[in-house]
């Protein structure tokens, strides 16, 4: 039996991809291939339809294995475990012990401490009862009292006899401020770095110089450009503190990688992926005495920056598939973000989900048990390659310019991601860029009532002064979000009517659009069947106190139907033509348009202005 077996694929002749494309350009019918089917990524770099084999066959980092340099298929060669952490807001340290220990028994396995003002901690108080040498401890603080934090934290792990077995981080890091308040920090860094690398000289695991470029990916930073920023900062701490004198070793061992991760999943495991190729290729520069001192230690954090506060549960999908590209990358640790966190203090049962959304990923889904399962897929190793390729050349024009702390300081950094969060922030206006619930299948009856977005710090300064140049701190639905607040709050919320006549399937369409488009900011939506005449839909419109008339027909009949409609409505109702703007339809006395090129948020606010009392 096994003799007569044949393999289907061998009679058939191999395809090249120059007769791929031709094929695929024939059932293009004449549109243009590179528009329809080359996705052009705010990375820098085009991504094909297809890759093959001979696309990835020069890449010198396919031939590495999980746990060899340059790390690219990750630190970890038996399994791909990572720790589950949670963060606690400390108000009191032993309200937060408490709740601490109660999370380890609930499948934590990493804690982070967030200490609210920059005042003494009682770091005794808030770990007691912790086995140290087994619960990964990361504690953020304000800069100036790291120092204290660290002598407390490493006289506590010496005490348990933990110094071997340790593992956990100091959020030392200083250039937070500046990021955040666009303040400075007053202090001697290099000093303040070299006394924290003393203290914690007698713990092997504990790291103690922090790169927070989560912060870039909430404020709307690109991808690539996380990692070039990273990548810099990451080279600051190294230079930095072996022109103090330490050996490279010792400084790439004690510095942490906070990094965000956003919704765009295949790209989100090639950068971390490509962080750690570029970081290895970075530490070895530096002459280390072992290949080892070249894995990047990384924390993954769920963004907060596409998370909404209409239609909140959808951030339990974006949150869930960004902890599986930060787990299939393979690092060390994941935050998810509670899908409430951004309109309240997260309760027990927002908390609870978050942690399990990990938990599932890692008892049911198993992702646990493989290292690296993208590594050789000619896609993933593709963006892999292209977006090491545009962060490295971030990281070179930063160091050009004097490194990551020059950059900063002269302002290159911020403005550049808040340049890109300006450019994101259009495109969810033009709906390019597109938010589930908010410019994008919204839920039309939701009211917020007190769910209203709160400020959010987390950089542990307590820093009130502000500077001009700091990084955006609203999120990608936050504009969508004030027109519906404003909505919600008005005595008269604006009824928008479909006068819906003529083609079914026009009719049908362009209203479900309008309906989709209006209830974006709240409106009351009237949909109708359809009407035999415009009369009876004007007429029908006003029994109902309508203060926007759509009118949803084929473009072939909104000659004839348009200057009946203005007849009839009389300035009485806003008149608007789901369909082009033309000149032609605009002599007929139409003002306003929707159709897919509509910049979705600015005319919304121009009806808000109109109608809202």
């Amino acid at each position: 039996m096994a003799e007569n077996k044949q393999r289907l694929l061998d009679q058939f002749a191999p395809v090249t991809p120059e007769e791929w494309r031709a094929k695929a350009e024939v059932d293009l019918k004449g549109a243009d291939f590179d528009k329809k089917m080359v996705w052009r990524t705010n990375e820098g770099f085009n991504v094909q339809p297809l890759y093959r084999g001979v696309d990835i066959k020069d890449l010198k980092a396919t031939e590495s294995l999980p746990g060899e340099f340059p790390f690219v298929r990750g630190n970890k060669a038996g399994s791909n475990n990572w720790r589950v952490r949670q963060n606690i807001f400390v108000d009191n340290e032993a309200g937060a012990n408490e709740k601490a220990r109660t999370l380890l028994t609930k499948g934590v396995t990493s804690l982070g401490f967030k200490l609210k003002k920059g005042e003494p901690t009682d770091v005794r108080v808030l770990l007691q009862g912790i086995d140290l040498s087994q619960v990964e401890i990361n504690i953020a603080c304000c800069p100036k009292c790291a120092v204290d934090v660290t002598k407390a934290l490493v006289e506590l792990i010496a005490e348990a006899g933990a110094e071997e077995t340790f593992c956990g981080s100091i959020g030392f890091d200083p250039f937070k401020r500046m990021l955040k308040h666009g303040v400075s920090f007053a202090g001697d860094i290099a000093a303040t770095a070299t006394e924290l690398m003393n203290v914690a000289k007698p713990v092997k695991g504990l790291k103690v110089l922090g790169v927070d470029s989560v912060m870039l990916n909430n404020a709307g930073a690109y991808i690539y450009q996380e990692l070039g920023y990273a990548l810099a900062w990451g080279n600051e701490w190294m230079a930095m503190m072996t022109d103090a004198g330490f050996a490279a070793d010792e400084v790439a061992s004690r510095i942490k990688f906070n990094m965000g991760v956003s919704t765009i999943y295949f790209m989100e495991i090639a950068k971390f992926r490509a962080a750690r190729q570029l970081w290895a290729q970075i530490v070895k520069q530096y002459k280390p005495e072992c290949d080892c001192a070249c894995k990047m230690a990384v924390n993954a954090e769920t963004t907060r920056f596409n998370m909404t506060v209409f239609d909140s549960y959808v951030n339990l999908l974006r949150s869930q598939t960004e902890a599986m590209s930060a787990a299939l990358a393979g690092v060390d640790s994941i935050v998810v973000t509670p899908f409430d966190a951004i309109y309240e203090h997260p309760n027990d049962f927002s908390e609870r989900i978050a942690r399990n959304q990990q938990i599932l990923l890692n008892e049911e889904s198993h992702l646990d048990k493989v290292v690296d399962p993208a590594g050789g897929s000619y896609y993933v190793e593709m963006l892999t390659a292209s977006l090491a390729e545009q962060g490295w050349k971030l990281f070179l024009d930063v160091e050009d310019k004097g490194g990551f702390k020059a950059a900063l300081e002269a302002g290159d950094v911020t403005s550049a991601v808040n340049a890109s969060a300006t450019q994101r922030f259009d495109k969810v206006a033009k709906r390019k860029e597109q938010l589930l619930g908010t410019n994008q299948f919204p839920n039309f009856t939701e009211k917020a009532a007190d769910k209203e977005p709160k400020p959010h710090c987390c950089c542990g300064c307590g820093e009130q002064a502000e500077g001009e140049l700091k990084l955006n701190d609203k999120r990608l639905a936050s504009q969508f979000e004030e027109i519906r607040f404003a909505t919600e709050h008005a005595e008269h919320a604006p009824k928008v009517f479909m006068l819906t006549i003529g083609n079914l399937a026009m009719r049908l369409a362009r209203a479900q659009f309008s309906c989709n488009f209006f209830a974006c900011a709240g409106y009351e939506l009237i949909d109708n069947n359809g009407f035999k005449t415009v009369e009876d839909g004007i007429n029908a419109a006003m029994e109902k106190n309508a203060d926007i008339v759509v009118l949803c027909s084929s473009d072939d009949e909104y000659a004839a139907l348009i200057p009946e409609a203005v007849r009839l409505l009389d300035g009485r109702a806003q008149l608007v033509l789901a369909g082009p703007e033309t000149d032609e339809f605009k002599a007929l006395g139409v003002e306003h348009f929707i159709n897919v090129r509509t910049n979705v948020l600015a005319t919304l606010k121009a009806f808000n202005a109109k109608l809202l009392k």
